[in-house]
């Protein structure tokens, strides 16, 4: 007896289901989507859902599978480039045209990979490496045979995150603008932001760029913004905290009133953080490009160190909708001061002449996607993480190693 084939009208509305859990994963993360927000989105009952799906973790493996369904197949148009430039420009117009289709409703929207390491699903924990696999065979070539598998991976690693990071920005701009951005975005992904013989030197900063303050609070900061970038806002639950900190419930509440003002203290860690290394890099000094790369290196530093992580802006995906806003403001006012700062070595020609908006989305995204570099890059380190990762940024993919 042959197995009987799903229908068209089926097949429509599993579709249909995928494009709803899409809109509700992006908004709530993993942790926070259920079956009920799914079904609401198409007016329909939970149990009509999971006809299709037995459970949620089952229908996030779906979006996520399909998101990267569509990654993979701009890798492989990509692919049809001669060249790495090639392919990076064929990879990057690719991307930009696809979130115009979907910004203009001519496509549908995919998940965004934040929360992918939480669902622990080993098909998608599969696809999404060999996806980043794909994307890495991008950058191989005569041009980079030179580089080591490190900055290979590490610079691999870069090139994904910051497409990953454009869903955090790119809604501010028009979509007829798209393909302009697209050709910035070749620019700088390929060249940087560099100026031709501008020289690489950050300046050292202190190893403890804030004071810690009460020792114990810093212990719930710490476990609380692990836990958040690995597991998001509702992954990471007041049980999970005290558990990785060894401490009862009681004793939570007794330094937290809520939840909800720890990982607002959180957020608030990681702006202290970011501040003080930009104050401290102005005050020690150089061009534009000096000051810009004093910052980044400190704070992948501080990230790779793994003793006090900073916060995955991502994270706010799975934040409480209520407190996103004065958290995206934030996150946009540093965002805004490296925009200043580029035009700083802009005007003094340490930079090449970029769109400093942009370039600053892209500097945000590439600190951001620091916390996960040690999976791609295991070799790196708080001290050798400067060289393989920050300074392609500034120097470009194309750069020698």
């Amino acid at each position: 007896m042959t197995e009987r084939q799903p229908t068209r009208r089926f097949e429509t509305r599993k579709t249909a289901i995928v494009a709803s859990a899409v809109d509700v994963l992006n908004r709530k993360g993993i942790r926070g989507m259920t079956l009920a927000d799914v079904a609401a989105g198409l007016d329909l009952v939970p149990t009509a859902v999971i006809y299709y799906f037995k459970n949620k973790e089952e229908l996030a493996q779906a979006c996520f599978l399909k998101g990267i369904e569509r990654f993979d197949q701009l890798i492989a148009a990509a692919e049809a480039g001669a060249t790495v430039r090639d392919r990076l420009a064929l990879f990057l117009t690719g991307f930009f045209d696809f979130k115009r289709k979907v910004f203009d409703g001519e496509a549908e929207a995919v998940a965004v990979f934040n929360d992918v390491r939480a669902l622990n699903a080993p098909a998608v924990n599969e696809a999404y490496i060999a996806m980043f696999r794909r994307t890495r065979a991008l950058l191989a070539g005569p041009e980079t045979s030179g580089w080591s598998r490190t900055a290979l991976n590490a610079r691999a690693h870069l090139l994904i995150s910051e497409v990953f990071w454009v869903v955090a920005w790119i809604y501010r701009h028009d979509t007829d603008s798209f393909p302009r951005i697209a050709g910035r975005a070749i620019s700088m992904t390929a060249d940087g932001l560099a100026a031709p013989g501008a020289v690489w030197a950050p300046k050292p900063l202190p190893a403890s760029v804030i004071e810690t303050g009460d020792a114990a609070n810093e212990q719930f900061l710490r476990a609380a913004t692990e836990l958040i970038n690995e597991e998001g806002y509702v992954g990471a639950s007041v049980e999970k905290i005290s558990a990785r900190l060894k401490v009862t419930k009681g004793a939570f509440y007794h330094h937290n009133e809520t939840k909800d003002e720890l990982v607002i203290a959180c957020f608030e860690r990681t702006f202290q953080v970011m501040r003080a290394a930009i104050r401290q890099a102005e005050q020690a000094g150089g061009t534009g490009y000096q000051v810009l790369a004093t910052i980044a290196s400190a704070l992948v530093g501080y990230q790779m160190s793994g003793n006090a992580r900073l916060l995955r802006t991502s994270a706010l995906t799975s934040a409480p909708e209520a407190i996103q806003p004065k958290l995206l403001e934030q996150f946009d006012r540093i965002s805004h001061r490296f925009a200043s700062l580029i035009s700083d070595g802009i005007a003094d020609g340490s930079l090449r002449p970029v769109d400093a908006n942009i370039a600053a989305q892209m500097m945000t995204g590439m600190i951001n996607a620091s916390a996960e570099l040690h999976f791609w890059a295991a070799d790196a380190d708080a001290d050798t993480a400067a060289q393989v990762y920050v300074r392609p940024f500034f120097e470009g993919l194309l750069s020698a190693d």
